[in-house]
């Protein structure tokens, strides 16, 4: 640190993996002064003399130069692991910071620990935001999505820096927009992973029907998700599939069939599969998808059991071209099923946990610079542009038009691959959610019937109003007395 350098930087940022060095390079693009520190700190040596050469980036070997460096209020942005290093940075910058200063955790937090980092920081007067940031490596570097929640107070202070940083839609719209309190900008992020979860699935679904029931090459696959995306199925991840399953190793043999199928995960599909079940909401797709990867990860018992376990040897027989488009159409209305789960369990959210959160907002900061950027989003930022209190993506009149015209082919192609023995549990479970959705009688009142009798759980009746809960003696010898647990 130089005597030039004190009290002059905008913001800092603790953690130099990937995505901390590329979110500091793209704050330097845009004229913020950054300060760089890693708790390694010889890696702050190497970023300055590496990638950081020739820019105004500045480095700081502790957590007091760090302070020392930035203008009041002071704005610090960890990019660590999620979890214990959180906290712990947290505890090494408190000494140092003073009420009114930021701290900005840019990491997959769980959104409760945002939650109860805001409260106890609250009350030694530091602002506190948990701010999802999504697009990978490339997205930090060149323009990512922010989703930023917390102490509103913070927002007008790292409003300039985030907005700039973030990726920009067709009409210059910033990728980033304040969510809401608490944890509300990590809840979003861990609904955009669980969603990415889904879309990946249904992916891989679309491309195994393909190469293990038609038969086609990875250079004829790589073709069909290039002219998908061109159409309602354009994004990020249509791209890329087309841009992988086109890679070839250094033998000149397709690299994708090299990997094994063994997919990992690093927490946020399962957390929100927990947090909808703990709000009641059926994000059913988005739980199939990270089934999907458990069992996956059952690598060696999947070839034991392919060897005695026998399906159906029904092999292709048909038009490829139509299939291939019916495909199409299951993995559109599948993926139409899986935002419209992910936005009812945001709006659950929302009302559990008191955040007013604007879900066309929301569409917008996915639009670019996220995983899950597509030209789909645009439709569900119209849906509620138009309709702000929308309940359903699926009662939206595009989207019912949408489903009309593509669920002969999704039944179809669900049949299908049944017959055929391949799994497609994402695409199965939407359609399984989509009729239950439209299905005004479920034979949930066996169900609730079956719980009266065994446990004396009640029931309600058609003919009572809401709320009038009844027990009947079904045997004769089990009495009057109800159970108090019923909660429908």
């Amino acid at each position: 640190m130089t005597p030039s350098d004190e009290a002059t930087a905008d913001i800092a940022v603790i953690g130099l993996a990937v995505m901390g060095q590329n979110l500091i390079l793209n704050m330097n693009d845009h004229g913020f002064k950054v300060v760089a520190f890693n708790r390694t700190v010889s890696k702050v040596d190497d970023f300055l003399a590496g990638p950081a050469a020739g820019t105004q980036v500045i480095g700081a070997h502790s957590v007091e130069e760090i302070v020392a460096l930035l203008k009041r209020p002071r704005r610090v942005m960890l990019m660590v692991k999620a979890g214990e290093a959180v906290d712990q940075t947290i505890e090494q910058l408190l000494p140092h910071l003073e009420a009114g200063d930021i701290i900005i955790d840019g990491g997959n937090s769980l959104f409760t620990d945002t939650e109860r980092r805001l409260k106890d920081l609250s009350t030694k007067g530091i602002l506190y935001v948990g701010a999802g940031v999504s697009g990978g490596e490339e997205g930090a570097r060149h323009g990512p999505s922010i989703m930023p929640g917390g102490s509103p107070e913070a927002w007008p202070h790292i409003k300039d820096i985030f907005q700039a940083i973030a990726a920009k839609v067709e009409d210059s719209s910033p990728c980033c927009e304040w969510v809401g309190e608490g944890g509300a900008g990590h809840y979003v992020k861990m609904v955009h992973n669980g969603i990415e979860y889904g879309d990946m699935q249904l992916i891989g679904e679309a491309y195994q029907l393909m190469r293990s029931y038609l038969g086609l090459s990875n250079d004829e696959m790589g073709a069909v998700f290039g002219d998908w995306n061109k159409g309602e199925l354009d994004s990020f991840l249509i791209q890329i599939t087309a841009e992988i399953l086109a890679f070839k190793d250094t033998d000149g043999q397709p690299l994708v069939d090299k990997i094994l199928d063994v997919a990992g995960q690093k927490g946020t599909g399962k957390w929100t599969v927990i947090s909808s079940a703990e709000l009641g909401q059926p994000v059913s797709l988005i739980s199939e998808a990270v089934w999907a990867r458990c069992i996956s990860a059952l690598k060696e018992q999947r070839v034991a059991a392919s060897k005695v376990l026998k399906g159906p040897d029904a092999p292709f027989s048909g038009d490829k071209t139509a299939f291939i488009e019916q495909v199409r159409q299951a993995l559109y209305a599948s993926k139409i099923v899986s935002y419209a789960q992910g936005y009812m369990l945001m709006r659950a959210a929302a009302e559990e946990y008191g955040w007013q959160l604007n879900y066309g907002g929301i569409a917008l900061m996915w639009r670019g610079g996220c995983i899950i950027r597509s030209r789909f989003l645009g439709d569900i930022k119209a849906a509620y542009d138009m309709n702000p209190g929308l309940t359903n993506l699926l009662l939206d009149d595009f989207f019912i038009k949408a489903i009309a015209e593509t669920q002969t082919a999704w039944r179809e192609v669900v049949a299908t691959a049944a017959k055929a023995g391949l799994p497609v549990p994402a695409m199965s479970s939407a359609l399984s959610f989509y009729d239950a959705y439209r299905t005004d009688r479920l034979p949930s009142n066996l169900l609730q019937a079956q719980r009266d009798y065994f446990g004396a759980h009640t029931y309600e009746r058609l003919d009572k109003p809401r709320g009038e809960f009844f027990h009947t003696n079904w045997t004769g010898k089990g009495g009057t007395t109800s159970s108090s647990s019923y909660n429908a």
